[in-house]
């Protein structure tokens, strides 16, 4: 149209509502053209911010030009992240409290995240008063984190207010695009109860549908994604759905749910899964990714929304390989960040001259439990790793905090082998290596407990909720080896494969177990006896399910970390340059079943152990077992120590097969099982006879008697099998009434029961408890009730 026309009908337009006559109606408003939403994905990313040669872990300065690049390409962009980005860090960033991976992740333009687990090392407070208050230089130079932290399923105890806020909401190119948050409902087990003590964890699915429905009908979201610190299993799509909590979240997430972003679990995956509520949409199909850990990776999701009715038109997502390493140098497909690379180079240049600190030589490396691949860490095996810690942090328990007698080491507190560097000879351990076996900054508690408790905290090393019933929710580690101090070891009995369920249905092969025996230095525990114990402070809330470590008596934290621990005990048990500490490779638990009720003197004594050997492939192990009692040896059982595929301590097994002396006397004896390469020793006291008992009862009036009016009697006769009366207990149990012990003497015992209240075969089982140097017997009669 030239200006003429223009003007022509605007002077049309002017003399048609000067004469009041009706205009005509503009031309209809074209529709919008659709918007790409597109959001980058990161997880687990733990303080990873150096470009690691031999790894996958890109870095810092390499992430964040990835991120910067996609933003550059599409404007619309949210860089989004599904928690633990701080906490279990590596040494460059521990050693300055995470502050350089704040800095990089904020020069990243990081915009949210879910909260996760290790964001609560240090407690809530540490978490809203440093990580996401505002950096100041005098009042939180550790701080400063400009990226929202998220947690709909976060609440607080006292009032139900969210402890976080629930979601956090960006407009762009007018789509509404909202984000929900929900950590792992595990976390009081994952972090020291202590430290969140003010929070109430509640359902992921039910806080995050509550959230979702009011960010779609009170927010106007266009788009609602999911951050959730909690992930799959394994990078099956086709397993997801099928049982734990994974699946109750991937089935039951609302349909107002456009996404899932997930971590926890440090597995890179890209699925996607129908919503049936979906049937109707372009888009039938909901993405759920994870992009795995350390940096090594980033989810890309594209979303194509049409601005006008909010819907998702269409969806891409992948996953983005930051780093590509074929010879191991460090070849990368981007040009690191040069904003980010002096924040990094600072915490290098903090770090290295504190690493470098040589604490010790050591004789060896001190590994962590391997599976079977060699390589794979086993939160389930027992390792000299483990074991080392726990004695340090028992040696250095001062007097005055009351001389620690036994110390425990939770497996998942150790991040790194305790490997050392060998230089002429030397292996010496530095400060960064210790570091980074324990990066957490742990204090260390002593506490009074007594031998029961002591037994009921290694029974949950098979992990159960606080009362015993159920695997605490969410929990992918179903049993954890304690590390142990010198001096304490002990026996146990496993039953394996539990069916126990699990929330969204379904359930998972687990394990229990009975500890049949504990000692120290040699003595057998006292169950009504207290000792001095000391443990990390994550142990001593309860963490990893271990409930009872809650209860002690007069703990006390006297403000030494795992990590100064470990730094002096190295200056006080090494010499630089001389003495280096030596490997323990001994066990301090070992599995011992099928031991019979009894063992005649002269027979033969047979049982299976396992759980004998570390599991390490450098680590020292027994080809032998050597049995011994009163220090004679009886024979030797050839060790099996295969590494098996289960997450569990079932390296080292062997049958016991041996004869026992005839002239062995009756009674309780002990057996010493001997490792002479490990120094690993086991006792096993088994019950020695020289006879069997030989049971008979009679029952007056007789076999058949009146219901609810006959009270019979029961005559017992307990002799040798060679004649002779004897002395001791039999427990008497007749159907339907409570069981009675009653005192043999002289070879007779008598029992009145009580009248049956019912008509039927009834019958009366009598137990011979054993000794006398007898085996224990049982015969059980049979009565007819019959009425008056």
């Amino acid at each position: 149209m030239n200006p003429t026309q223009k003007a022509l009908v605007g002077t049309l337009g002017a003399a048609v509502a000067l004469s009041g006559l009706v205009a005509l109606s503009p031309a209809p408003a074209k529709a919008a053209d659709p918007v790409e939403i597109q959001i980058i994905g990161t997880n687990d990313f733990h303080g990873r911010i150096i470009n690691e040669p031999n790894s996958a872990a890109a870095g810092a300065a390499i992430m964040s030009a990835a991120v910067k690049g996609l933003r550059a390409e599409n404007p619309n962009t949210v860089f989004a992240a599904a928690g633990d980005l701080i906490g279990a860090s590596t040494f460059e960033s521990f050693v300055s409290n995470d502050k350089p991976t704040i800095d990089a992740l904020n020069e990243a333009g990081l915009e949210v995240s879910a909260v996760g687990n290790h964001e609560l090392d240090q407690g809530y407070d540490d978490l809203i008063n440093r990580v996401m208050a505002a950096y100041d230089p005098t009042t939180n130079p550790d701080g400063g984190a400009e990226w929202e932290y998220i947690a709909s399923n976060l609440k607080l105890r006292a009032t139900g207010d969210p402890a976080v806020p629930a979601s956090w909401v960006k407009e762009m190119a007018g789509v509404q695009v909202g984000f929900v948050g929900a950590v792992t409902e595990a976390l009081p087990t994952l972090v020291s109860p202590t430290g969140i003590a003010s929070i109430e964890v509640e359902s992921i699915v039910d806080s995050v549908n509550a959230e979702a429905t009011r960010l779609v009908t009170d927010a106007g979201a266009d788009l609602v994604v999911m951050l959730v610190h909690e992930g799959a299993p394994s990078t099956n799509c086709a397993t997801m759905t099928t049982s734990g909590p994974w699946a109750d979240i991937v089935n039951n997430i609302s349909p107002d749910v456009d996404a899932i972003i997930s971590g926890h679990t440090h597995l890179a995956y890209d699925c996607e899964f129908p919503v049936a509520a979906w049937a109707d949409r372009a888009v039938k199909n909901r993405p759920v990714v994870s992009a795995g850990q350390y940096g090594e990776k980033l989810n890309k999701l594209v979303f194509t929304v049409d601005p006008d009715t909010g819907d998702v038109q269409a969806q891409t997502h992948q996953i983005l390989n930051l780093k590509t390493c074929s010879n191991g140098t460090g070849c990368t497909t981007y040009t690191p960040d040069p904003a980010v690379t002096p924040i990094v180079q600072d915490a290098i240049d903090v770090a290295t001259p504190i690493g470098n600190q040589v604490l010790g030589p050591i004789q060896g490396p001190f590994n962590r439990a391997k599976r079977a691949d060699g390589t794979t860490e086993n939160r389930g095996g027992e390792s000299t790793l483990g074991n080392l810690v726990a004695e340090v942090q028992r040696a250095e328990t001062p007097v005055e905090q009351g001389g620690a007698e036994i110390a425990f080491m939770n497996p998942g507190g150790l991040r790194a082998e305790m490997e050392g560097t060998l230089t002429d000879g030397t292996r010496n351990l530095t400060y960064r290596q210790a570091a980074n076996v324990q990066p957490f900054a742990n204090g260390l508690v002593n506490m009074d407990l007594t031998g029961a408790q002591i037994k009921k905290v290694l029974e949950q090393q098979w992990s159960r909720t606080a009362d015993g019933t159920q695997i605490p929710s969410g929990l992918t580690r179903y049993f954890l080896r304690l590390g142990v101090s010198k001096g304490f070891t002990y026996t146990y009995r496993e039953v394996p494969a539990l069916a126990v369920p699990v929330q969204g249905g379904g359930s998972v092969d687990t394990w229990s177990g009975t500890v049949t025996g504990m000692w120290l230095n040699g003595e057998p525990i006292d169950l009504a006896r207290t000792y001095s114990v000391t443990v990390n402070a994550f142990l001593a809330g309860g963490g990893d399910s271990f409930w009872e470590l809650a209860n002690g008596k007069n703990a006390a934290q006297w403000g030494v970390t795992d990590l100064q621990a470990m730094t002096h005990y190295m200056s006080t048990h090494t010499q630089t340059g001389g003495a280096a500490l030596p490997v323990d490779y001994s066990q301090r638990a070992v599995e011992v079943h099928d031991v019979a009720r009894a063992y005649r003197a002269g027979g033969r004594v047979t049982f299976a152990v396992e759980s004998w050997s570390l599991s390490n492939a450098t680590d020292v192990k027994d080809s032998e077992i050597e049995v011994r009692l009163d220090g004679a040896l009886l024979g030797r059982a050839t060790l099996d120590n295969t590494v098996g595929v289960a997450a569990i301590d079932k390296t080292g097994k062997a049958a016991i097969d041996v004869a026992l002396p005839s002239s062995t006397p009756a009674g309780t004896r002990t057996l010493t099982l001997v490792g002479a390469q490990t120094g690993t020793t086991a006792r096993v006291p088994v019950q020695v006879v020289d006879g069997t008992a030989v049971l008979s009862a009679k029952i007056r009036p007789g076999k058949r008697i009146k219901v609810d009016r006959t009270r019979a009697r029961v005559k017992v006769t307990v002799v040798a099998d060679d004649g002779r009366p004897v002395n001791g207990q039999v427990k008497v149990k007749a159907t339907g009434q409570p069981a009675r012990i009653v005192s043999v003497v002289d070879g007779k015992a008598r029992v009145r029961l009580e009248p049956f209240t019912s008509v039927g075969d009834k019958s009366v089982k009598i137990v011979y408890l054993g000794g006398a140097g007898l085996e224990a017997a049982t015969i059980v009669k049979r009565i007819v009730v019959v009425r008056r």
